[in-house]
Formats: C-alpha cells, structure tokens, sequence
C-alpha cells in the first residue's frame, strides 16, 4: 500500500534539512501495510531497512515490559518501595519511592549528569540511590520525566531480581523471542564493530548540521536503560504488535494479556510534568495519548487522529513507536536529524497524521479528537 500524503511530508522534511532520511513501519491487524526505507543514511549512502536506527527514549517501553515480567512473576509488586531490591536507594528520603513512582516518572529524582558512557553501571546507580528526594517533591504527586536516572535503577531491579545485566535479560526475554534480532540495550563490542556502516548515525539539524557521537562504540555497548536502544525500526514494529496481541507472537509470548493491560492504562493521569513542562497521562513505563490537554503542543504525542487509548513512546525530536488498540494500529518511524523542538513536533504531528489519512483511518475512533 502507498502512502502518498506520508512520504510527500518525508520528501518534504529531507528539503527542509530536518532529516537526510529514516525508516518507517505501520501495521493493521497484524499484516505490515509499511515497510520501508528513505533517503540517505549518510551524505551519497542510501538508507536501507537493515540499517540500525537510535531509537534513543522510544526504548524505554522496553524497560518497562521487563518490569512488567517481573511483576507477573511475582517478583516484585508494583508498589513496592524501591529500597525494597535496592537497599541504598533509600538515601535521602527515598524510602516512600516506589517502583511505581519510578515507571510514572514521579519519583523525584531527575539528575541530568550521570556520567554516562564515561562511567560504569556500578557508579551511576550509586549516584542515584545516594541521591537526595527533590525539595518539595511528593512521590505519586508530583511528576517529572526522567530522562535516565529512574531507568538505571529500574534495570538494577531487573539485574537483583533476576540475575542477568539488563542488556542480556532484555535480549533474552524480550528481542529474541519476538524475533528483534537486530535490537538492543547495550551490545556487546564485538557486535558493534561487526555491524559497522549498518549503524545509522544521527544528526543536530537544529543550527549547522552536525553528527552526534551516539552511535560511537561507548555510546552503544555501555547500556542506558532509558536511552540507547538501537535496532531496524521494523523491529521495533514487532515489539508493539506483541502488545496490541495481548504480549504474545505466534508461540512467543513475552507477557499475559492482563500485564500489557495494566502496563498500558493511565496510572498519572493530568498531572503537570516539570521537566516536559506540559501534562502528560502515563502508563507504566508507557506514554498514554495525552492530545487531549493540548494537541498542538503536547510532546511526545502521535498525531491528531490516534485514539485516546493509543500508547507508546517517543525518542528526542527523531523517533516514535505506538500502537492504537481502537483502530489495532501500529505506527513506528525513525529519522536520522534532530531539528528544533518546533520543527519536530510539527513534522511528527503531520506525519502520524498523514499516516491515518492515507490508511483512511482519520476520524475512525470515536476517541480521536
């Protein structure tokens, strides 16, 4: 199926010189409706689908889905104070902080500088749990989005609970069942440099263009939960056609259907977020459609037509993967440039919309606004 609207935007964007190219990948019902490459993955080198594309904070749902298998296990429960299966973290005043707060991002502690690639796992999850509660700030009242302090932690949980690094648990139990072989959360080094020319770069096209160094080897094979997933966006595509499945593809089944449920309903709901400066609903881990506060400005949104129940996450001004349950959609689209945040919303909220309109979905929910 052609999308013409969608790729004229593409086309559009690429002359603007907010991307040289990406990837997009859409599904209804389970069959891809796209799949597909555009533009160049570096000057005179053409994107492929196999190239691998920095999904950056769009990875986080994937963190969250192995919490979520952990809860279902009965390893942890989701209120649960942190200090629970980190003892240290209850430093500070942390010790009403529970994983919950974590996974809704209202638990207060946003350090920006952690060090890494520079510093090891061991030391950044020292720093957070030494760190002190935000002033003022209310676990479950009060919400921030956390752009990768809370995920370390969440990924120590898994490593204590479990027994395995986070790089090798989600590899494991969640890419390799789902058949994500080219996805992960930090990979190993000899991996890096056997895909070599596979790995798209990114780059600022906010001023003068340049090549961020996110896709070095530190960048990579130095996990961060909440920031560096990597892999096809494709691949991606089968993460969130598992959940709209009820967490299962095929015989692979990575969660009951009663945990993607409760991973992908509002738990924050209106809250005003001091980091993102807007409100934003919240799953666990998830992004639930927030366009009802706002549309035209609401970060991290899919577009005008998505239903109310659309969840997901997106990735710094370059990535966005959701699934629509109402319409079961899945829509996941990477470019490689990073414009400003008002280009990118703007081409972000036309894209998804695009999408919709070319499937003749707009307006198909009774929830879309």
């Amino acid at each position: 199926m052609t999308l013409p609207r969608t790729l004229e935007l593409l086309d559009q964007g690429r002359a603007a010189g907010w991307h040289l190219g990406g990837q997009l990948f859409v599904s209804r019902a389970g069959e891809a409706v796209a799949d597909f490459a555009f533009g160049e993955a570096r000057t005179g080198e053409p994107m492929s689908r196999d190239h691998l594309m920095l999904w950056l904070s769009a990875g986080k749902p994937v963190t969250a889905t192995a919490i979520g298998q952990l809860w279902e296990r009965g390893l942890l429960g989701l209120d649960d104070p942190v200090a629970r299966h980190v003892p240290e973290f209850a430093a500070g005043g942390k010790e009403a902080v529970t994983v919950r707060h974590l996974l809704t991002h209202t638990g207060g502690v946003r350090a920006l500088d952690l060090g890494w690639p520079r510093v090891s796992w061991d030391a950044i999850v020292a720093k957070v749990a030494a760190m002190k509660l935000e002033p003022r700030w209310v676990p479950g009242r009060k919400a921030g989005y956390h752009l990768s302090s809370s995920w370390f932690v969440l990924g120590e949980i898994v490593r204590r609970l479990d027994g395995r690094e986070l790089s090798l648990y989600v590899r494991e139990e969640i890419f390799l069942p789902l058949g994500m072989t080219d996805c992960w959360i930090g990979m190993p080094k000899e991996r890096f440099l056997s895909y070599g020319g596979r790995i798209a770069p990114v780059y600022e096209t906010a001023n003068d263009p340049a090549e961020y160094d996110w896709t070095d080897e530190a960048h990579l094979t130095e996990a961060s939960p909440g920031a560096n997933a990597v892999g096809p966006i494709a691949q991606l595509g089968l993460f969130y056609a598992a959940l709209l499945s009820g967490g299962a593809t095929g015989s692979e089944r990575i969660l009951r259907p009663q945990t993607v449920e409760a991973l992908t309903a509002r738990h924050r709901v209106g809250l005003w977020d001091h980091t993102l400066r807007h409100h934003l609903d919240w799953g666990l881990g998830f992004i639930v459609n927030s366009a009802y506060h706002a549309e035209e400005t609401s970060p991290y949104g899919y577009g005008r037509h998505a239903s109310l129940r659309a969840f997901g996450h997106s990735g710094y001004r370059s990535t966005v993967g959701f699934a629509d349950p109402e319409l079961d959609l899945v829509i996941c689209l990477a470019v490689n440039g990073t414009p400003s945040d008002d280009a990118h919303r703007e081409r972000f909220n036309a894209l998804t919309g695009a999408i919709y309109e070319d499937l003749g979905l707009a307006g198909s929910s009774p929830a879309a606004g």
